[in-house]
């Protein structure tokens, strides 16, 4: 058989490990753990190298990584190039794939999570209009413990000590009820409020399949200053707790390395677990062993090595790359190890090289090519030989310069010619620029800040404008800070990173400040606090500082902050009349405080402003809709899946706009739509179960919100609809049993219990209605169906008292709902007070006929106005 020829990425991994020198009784001790079974009390579950930039925690990271997989270990390895605990999961599901064990389900609630968090911007407008008035005691506990509204909104961070608990917690529960109308199942939801509840179970049972097929699982989380602050709590819980339903396989070891000790706050409890390896300079003699490895004997040479580098391992394996032999080497004494490293290296082709690719944070083949002025057939040689380098680190499809070596050689080239330093950044900002522009492509503007690929180009872009002086680069990075805000933490925190590392290699003392004083505001407050700061500082105009305040607005709304969003949003409308996004912002804002007409001016304004903005055109006919103008709805939503048909929402809203007008067989069309856009939208599944109600087709109503609860058996209003349903097919201790498992879901769900109320008070078990009626209105006590619902019972029971005292509650919420009016004519017959009771049935005739209902129940309706009227005239004649 034909051996395959090993890729160049083996060749030079091969090369750097016979390379290695030094730390020799951390590998050991790192070799002699994966000896002992898990069960051994010698057996360490986690280790933690640690030590200051540049004595080789990664490259000892590599090395072990590397010995684990000698003894047939599953490893995966996660860098600072996550931002989230999602991401760090994302990472160890490539890593893993990449040696035949893919993780399927992770990665697709993965993917699902991604494209969630993108779509529940606009939730607050899809609801079914079926919320509860008052937030649960379990929202309360959760706002007042600082979850800040299920303690996954982004945004608002410390800020959430000035809002009041009771606010957040019914925009929590407001955000819940929105999310589980507009996604398919509860876990979906989950996967937005969160991530890591839903996420986690499933990394562990994937990871608990991969440890069956090997004798270890190593997991290296590298750079963990950078990553801890995010990684450090959910590690703790999933390596010591059962919080997420189990915890890692035993056959598990966990390596952490950065520059910090571990939080012995957090895990000095398991020190009988942990094995700690702090990492200080090479001593002389590994530094001595390392340069005669590469033939650097020398006395002279070497002594130059060991002072230049102080035993740093990442210079000392840097000069003794150049292999210097001859003592007339040693130079100047003030000179760098860099300066010392290029001086050493004779062919100045790669010597250029070394220089120009340290301009770029990171390099791929692309880059490298944009970065260096060298012939094509010559790229892909010197490409692999940077790649070999010590301080150029592998990861993956892209390598990064160690930071102790890059940045002298930044200063080295950025003082030696600033004009030249000038000029090459501003070359690889154009080319990053045109990568960019080439991303752009068939993308909306509102839609590029999801797109990954575009973000990191426009951050390099950014990056090298900044290196390069441009005036310019500053104002439109803080520009762009708004709108990477508007993304959540994750992406902000990147965009004030790059700030950040900007100022520091450009030597940009503003750039550096602004990056510091953005990263500071995001840990103490989150974007809210970033943005304040943004907005108070940045010199903008007053339209950048309006969009400054709607973002800024936008993050306080999804925390449940509506008050404070409102009060950014008038000064972002004061700053900018003619700023769209704000108005309907501040309209999602006073819908969610009950102020619905305004939001729909609000929308109106927004619409004039922004007409052909498909989102708030369907947002309007959404707040129509709701607010019962249903024929405005139409207008909208018709307009709205004409600017964008593929809107799922916008079809499903119009055909529910279309239900209320009567209009079924249109109603019917515009939901097929809407599920065939989204075959698993439960808004449109529940709405077309309605519309198989009116035409009198139980059987397919029914059908559909079995479908609907299939796709999430634990939501507690789909199984209520389904009672509901069930209930007027007669099929009532099927009912009773949908009511039951929607409120062992949720037992302050109000609508569940005045449903079961309703379906025992038709079984005739009349106590047990009431106490489920009377629960559901100490819920919601001014739930007007539970009280016209608990009215009919009393009738029944020939109660009228207290038939006439709920109904007339009941209208005092409702006067023009004809059904309640109704009732308490019935009640009024039942006292004979009969001309009262005509006046109120006439009042219900009256309605009946002006208003525009479901087709179905108008006649009958009618038919029962009829007969009560008649007996009233019977009864007032006697």
């Amino acid at each position: 058989m034909v051996r395959a020829r090993p890729s160049m990425r083996e060749l030079i991994t091969g090369r750097s490990r016979r390379g290695f020198v030094g730390r020799g009784a951390e590998r050991a001790a790192f070799r002699e753990n994966l000896e002992l079974a898990a069960e051994d009390e010698r057996h360490r579950f986690l280790f933690h190298v640690h030590g200051n930039a540049g004595v080789g925690k990664s490259f000892l990271v590599r090395e072990l990584e590397q010995l684990a997989r000698e003894r047939g270990a599953l490893t995966a390895y996660v860098d600072e190039s996550v931002g989230s605990v999602p991401e760090a999961m994302a990472a160890i599901s490539d890593r893993f794939a990449l040696q035949g064990h893919r993780f399927k389900e992770l990665d697709r609630l993965l993917a699902t999570h991604r494209e969630r968090r993108h779509e529940a911007e606009s939730t607050v407008v899809e609801t079914v209009g079926m919320l509860e008035p008052q937030p649960s005691p379990a929202s309360m506990t959760a706002a007042r413990a600082g979850l800040v509204g299920l303690g996954l909104v982004p945004g608002v961070g410390a800020f959430a000590g000035a809002v009041d608990p009771a606010q957040l917690a019914q925009g929590a529960d407001r955000l819940r009820a929105g999310l589980s109308a507009r996604f398919r199942s509860q876990e979906d939801v989950q996967l937005v409020l969160s991530p890591e509840r839903v996420l986690t179970p499933v990394l562990l049972t994937e990871l608990a399949d991969a440890a069956d097929a090997a004798p270890w699982l190593v997991l290296f989380f590298d750079t963990y200053e950078r990553t801890g602050p995010f990684l450090d709590g959910w590690l703790h819980d999933v390596m010591t707790t059962d919080k997420y339903g189990g915890s890692l396989p035993a056959n598990t070891v966990v390596v952490t390395a950065g520059q910090r000790a571990f939080d012995t706050a957090r895990w000095g409890g398991f020190a009988d677990f942990v094995t700690d390896l702090p990492l200080g300079p090479f001593t002389d003699a590994e530094a001595r062993g390392l340069l005669a490895g590469k033939g650097v004997v020398e006395e002279p040479v070497v002594e130059e090595v060991l002072r230049l580098t102080g035993g740093l391992p990442v210079l000392v394996s840097t000069l003794a790359e150049a292999r210097p032999a001859d003592p007339d080497d040693v130079g100047d004494p003030s000179a760098t190890a860099v300066e010392r490293f290029l001086k050493w290296e004779q062919d100045p082709a790669r010597r250029a090289v070394a220089l120009a690719c340290a301009l770029p944070r990171r390099l791929d083949a692309d880059v490298f090519r944009a970065a260096v002025e060298c012939p094509d057939e010559e790229a892909d040689a010197l490409f692999g030989w940077l790649r070999s380098l010590p301080f150029v680190s592998d990861r993956g499809d892209r390598v990064q310069y160690h930071d102790v070596v890059r940045a002298p050689m930044l200063r080295l080239q950025r003082g030696h010619s600033p004009r030249g330093w000038a000029e090459r950044h501003v070359r690889l900002a154009e080319t990053f620029g045109r990568w960019r522009v080439e991303a752009e492509a068939g993308l909306e503007t509102e839609e590029l800040w999801a797109d990954d690929g575009w973000r990191e180009l426009r951050l390099a872009e950014s990056y090298h404008l900044l290196c390069a002086g441009v005036r310019s680069a500053l104002p439109a990075l803080l520009r762009d800070f708004v709108d990477a805000c508007d993304s959540g933490d994750v992406t902000a925190r990147r965009w004030a990173q790059v700030l950040m590392e900007a100022g520091d290699d450009a030597d940009a003392t503003v750039v550096r400040k602004w990056g510091r004083d953005l990263l500071a505001a995001l840990a103490e407050g989150g974007v809210a606090a970033a943005l304040g700061l943004l907005s108070n500082r940045a010199g903008f105009d007053e339209r950048q500082q309006a969009l400054a305040r709607t973002v800024r607005g936008s993050a306080l709304r999804r925390s449940g902050a509506y008050e404070q969003a409102m009060a950014e949003y008038d000064r972002a409308v004061a700053l900018d009349p003619e700023l769209a996004r704000a108005y309907r912002g501040r309209a999602l804002s006073r819908d969610m405080l009950g102020d619905h007409e305004a939001a729909i001016a609000d929308l109106d304004r927004a619409v004039a402003l922004a007409p052909n903005h498909a989102g708030t055109v369907a947002a309007r006919g959404e707040h129509h809709r709701r607010q019962g103008h249903d024929r405005e709805a139409v207008r909208d939503l018709t307009r709205g899946v004409e600017l964008d048909p593929s809107h799922h929402f916008a079809w499903a809203s119009r055909g529910a706009a279309h239900q209320m007008l009567g209009m079924l067989d249109e109603a019917l069309a515009d939901l097929n739509r809407a599920l065939e856009l989204n075959p698993e939208y439960p808004f449109a599944l529940m709405r077309r179960a309605r519309v198989w109600r009116a035409l009198g087709e139980p059987a397919r109503q029914i059908a559909d919100l079995d479908h609907m609860i299939r796709l999430n058996p634990d939501s507690a209003w789909r199984r209520c609809e389904r009672g509901d349903a069930l209930h007027s097919a007669g099929r009532h201790e099927e009912a009773v049993a949908d009511y039951d498992r929607a409120i062992d879901i949720d037992g302050e769900h109000a609508s569940a219990y005045a449903g079961r109320g309703v379906c025992r008070g038709g079984l005739g078990r009349f106590d047990e209605a009431f106490a489920d009626l009377d629960r559901a209105l100490a819920l919601a006590p001014e739930y007007t169906w539970a009280l016209w619902q608990r009215a009919e019972i009393h009738l029944q029971l020939g109660s009228y008292d207290r038939a006439l005292s709920d109904t007339d509650q009941a209208t005092r919420l409702r006067p023009d709902d004809a059904e309640i009016l109704v009732c308490r004519a019935r009640a009024l017959i039942g006292l004979e007070c009969f001309a009262e009771a005509i006046a109120d049935l006439d009042r219900a005739a009256a309605l009946v006929r002006s208003a525009t209902v479901e087709g179905a129940g108008l006649a009958p309706l009618l038919g029962r106005i009829d007969v009560a009227r008649a007996a009233a005239r019977e009864g007032s004649a006697q």
